[in-house]
């Protein structure tokens, strides 16, 4: 069996190990898991825009899955966590994203309404699963 490696994003990962005591992602063999992933910046600042806080998240994901050496490319699976609801808007950003990020992929995808994320601003967190090919 693999034995487990944890990462730590650069950044904002280094914050929230600090502060929270937790890891950005697991690598096991040829699958990787990651923490669910926020629109902050490096600051864990939220921006007013659901479009910008859905976009940040987005390349957050990315940084996060690079600390494991994987890529959108390599995502199979997407669990997304929205609080607010789902206006047309945040579906319209998401599926525009997913188009972007994994232009050869449709990933399987599950998005879950919430009361409350992690930060008080957050109104939308990502979590991703990646096969390495």
């Amino acid at each position: 069996m693999a034995k487990p490696e944890l990462f730590v994003t650069p950044g904002f990962g280094q914050k929230f190990h600090e502060l929270l005591h937790f890891s950005q992602a697991l690598k096991i063999g040829d699958r990787i898991e990651i923490s669910g992933q926020g629109g902050w910046n490096d600051e864990l600042e939220i921006p007013e825009s659901i479009v910008t806080e859905i976009e940040r998240a987005f390349e957050n994901v990315r940084r996060t899955l690079a600390t494991a050496g994987a890529d959108w490319k390599d995502v199979v699976h997407v669990n997304s966590y929205h609080v607010g609801g789902f206006p047309p808007i945040v579906n319209e950003t998401i599926a525009g994203l997913f188009r972007e990020y994994m232009p050869d992929r449709a990933p399987i995808w599950t998005q879950t309404g919430v009361e409350a994320l992690g930060l008080p601003a957050m109104r939308i967190e990502i979590r991703v699963t990646a096969i390495l090919e």
